[in-house]
Protein backbone atom coordinates (compact mmCIF):
# COMPACT_ATOMS: atom_id res chain seq x y z
CA UNK A 1 0.00 0.00 0.00
CA UNK A 2 1.37 3.36 -0.86
CA UNK A 3 0.72 6.49 1.17
CA UNK A 4 -1.96 7.78 -1.21
CA UNK A 5 -4.14 4.68 -0.86
CA UNK A 6 -4.08 4.52 2.94
CA UNK A 7 -7.48 5.08 4.49
CA UNK A 8 -8.25 7.52 7.29
CA UNK A 9 -7.98 4.59 9.67
CA UNK A 10 -4.20 4.50 9.35
CA UNK A 11 -3.59 8.21 9.06
CA UNK A 12 -1.32 9.93 11.51
CA UNK A 13 0.71 6.89 12.55
CA UNK A 14 -2.17 4.56 13.48
CA UNK A 15 -3.57 7.08 15.96
CA UNK A 16 -7.15 6.75 14.75
CA UNK A 17 -6.86 2.98 14.50
CA UNK A 18 -5.80 2.81 18.13
CA UNK A 19 -8.72 4.97 19.16
CA UNK A 20 -11.19 2.81 17.21
CA UNK A 21 -9.86 -0.43 18.69
CA UNK A 22 -9.86 1.11 22.18
CA UNK A 23 -13.46 2.25 21.86
CA UNK A 24 -14.57 -1.19 20.71
CA UNK A 25 -12.75 -2.95 23.57
CA UNK A 26 -14.02 -0.53 26.19
CA UNK A 27 -17.58 -0.78 24.87
CA UNK A 28 -17.49 -4.57 24.97
CA UNK A 29 -16.02 -4.70 28.48
CA UNK A 30 -18.17 -1.85 29.78
CA UNK A 31 -21.48 -3.23 28.59
CA UNK A 32 -20.57 -6.68 29.84
CA UNK A 33 -19.60 -5.27 33.26
CA UNK A 34 -22.84 -3.31 33.75
CA UNK A 35 -25.08 -6.18 32.80
CA UNK A 36 -25.65 -5.64 29.13
CA UNK A 37 -27.51 -2.96 27.26
CA UNK A 38 -30.45 -3.02 29.69
CA UNK A 39 -28.44 -2.02 32.76
CA UNK A 40 -29.71 -5.14 34.52
CA UNK A 41 -28.23 -4.31 37.90
CA UNK A 42 -30.41 -1.19 38.12
CA UNK A 43 -33.62 -2.52 36.62
CA UNK A 44 -33.25 -5.88 38.35
CA UNK A 45 -33.37 -4.32 41.80
CA UNK A 46 -36.35 -2.16 40.86
CA UNK A 47 -38.19 -5.16 39.46
CA UNK A 48 -37.50 -7.11 42.62
CA UNK A 49 -38.80 -4.22 44.75
CA UNK A 50 -42.01 -3.99 42.69
CA UNK A 51 -42.49 -7.75 42.93
CA UNK A 52 -41.94 -7.72 46.71
CA UNK A 53 -44.49 -4.92 47.11
CA UNK A 54 -47.03 -6.84 45.01
CA UNK A 55 -46.55 -9.96 47.15
CA UNK A 56 -46.86 -7.94 50.36
CA UNK A 57 -50.06 -6.35 49.06
CA UNK A 58 -51.61 -9.76 48.30
CA UNK A 59 -50.51 -11.22 51.63
CA UNK A 60 -51.94 -8.17 53.42
CA UNK A 61 -55.30 -8.88 51.76
CA UNK A 62 -55.16 -12.41 53.17
CA UNK A 63 -54.27 -10.93 56.55
CA UNK A 64 -57.30 -8.61 56.40
CA UNK A 65 -59.57 -11.53 55.52
CA UNK A 66 -58.19 -13.53 58.46
CA UNK A 67 -58.74 -10.58 60.77
CA UNK A 68 -62.32 -10.14 59.60
CA UNK A 69 -63.00 -13.84 60.22
CA UNK A 70 -61.73 -13.59 63.78
CA UNK A 71 -64.61 -14.14 66.25
CA UNK A 72 -63.49 -11.04 68.18
CA UNK A 73 -62.88 -8.93 65.07
CA UNK A 74 -64.94 -5.93 66.12
CA UNK A 75 -63.28 -5.53 69.50
CA UNK A 76 -59.83 -6.27 68.05
CA UNK A 77 -60.20 -3.62 65.36
CA UNK A 78 -61.45 -1.15 67.94
CA UNK A 79 -58.35 -1.91 70.03
CA UNK A 80 -56.20 -1.55 66.91
CA UNK A 81 -57.56 1.96 66.38
CA UNK A 82 -56.45 2.90 69.89
CA UNK A 83 -52.88 1.70 69.33
CA UNK A 84 -50.23 4.20 68.25
CA UNK A 85 -49.33 4.02 64.58
CA UNK A 86 -45.94 2.40 65.17
CA UNK A 87 -47.44 -0.37 67.34
CA UNK A 88 -50.24 -1.38 64.98
CA UNK A 89 -48.13 -3.82 62.98
CA UNK A 90 -47.08 -5.52 66.21
CA UNK A 91 -50.72 -5.73 67.31
CA UNK A 92 -51.64 -7.49 64.06
CA UNK A 93 -48.64 -9.81 64.40
CA UNK A 94 -49.55 -10.74 67.99
CA UNK A 95 -53.03 -11.75 66.85
CA UNK A 96 -51.47 -14.12 64.30
CA UNK A 97 -53.21 -12.51 61.34
CA UNK A 98 -49.93 -11.70 59.56
CA UNK A 99 -48.56 -15.23 59.88
CA UNK A 100 -49.27 -16.71 56.48
CA UNK A 101 -48.73 -20.48 56.13
CA UNK A 102 -46.35 -22.19 55.60
CA UNK A 103 -44.41 -19.57 57.57
CA UNK A 104 -44.28 -19.85 61.36
CA UNK A 105 -43.48 -16.18 61.93
CA UNK A 106 -45.36 -13.01 60.99
CA UNK A 107 -44.02 -10.70 58.31
CA UNK A 108 -43.63 -7.17 59.67
CA UNK A 109 -44.21 -5.47 56.30
CA UNK A 110 -47.40 -7.49 55.77
CA UNK A 111 -48.52 -6.72 59.34
CA UNK A 112 -48.03 -2.96 58.86
CA UNK A 113 -49.91 -2.97 55.55
CA UNK A 114 -52.63 -5.17 57.02
CA UNK A 115 -53.13 -2.76 59.92
CA UNK A 116 -53.45 0.15 57.47
CA UNK A 117 -55.97 -1.77 55.37
CA UNK A 118 -57.99 -2.81 58.42
CA UNK A 119 -58.25 0.78 59.60
CA UNK A 120 -59.25 1.99 56.14
CA UNK A 121 -61.91 -0.70 55.75
CA UNK A 122 -63.41 0.00 59.18
CA UNK A 123 -64.10 3.68 58.49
Amino acid sequence: MNSETKSWFFMDGRFYGGIAVGVIVLAALGFNWIGGYGFGWVFGSEARQVADQAVEKRLAEICVARAQQDPNAESAIAALKKESSWKRGGFVSERGWATIPPSDAPDSAVADLCAENLLESSR
